[in-house]
């Protein structure tokens, strides 16, 4: 994705649904930088994975601040767990 590409969060939510576990490694190793090694260990199954691409996908939105906070918040039970699980590794 190039920097004046808009990040579309739903389509990529809707790609995701027909990925494979291995794509999804893929997927989220190009969105963030991260080796593939990291993101198992941060989300062994592909459920944790889908999270991390759902908290990805609201982080890099061009929505405002404010409308990302809102999505958060409106999100934090699903992916809280996916939060404290990357800031952990980050700190």
């Amino acid at each position: 994705m190039s920097e004046n590409e808009e990040f579309d969060s739903d389509r990529l939510m809707d790609e995701v649904e027909a990925e494979t576990d291995a794509g999804l490694t893929s997927r989220i190793s190009k969105l963030t930088g991260m080796k593939d090694a990291v993101i198992k260990e941060l989300c062994p199954e592909k459920a944790d994975k889908k999270k991390l691409i759902e908290l990805i996908g609201i982080v890099k939105s061009s929505a405002s601040m404010n409308e990302r906070r809102n999505k958060l918040i409106k999100n934090i039970d699903k992916l809280a767990d996916t939060v404290i699980t990357v800031l952990k590794k980050l700190t």
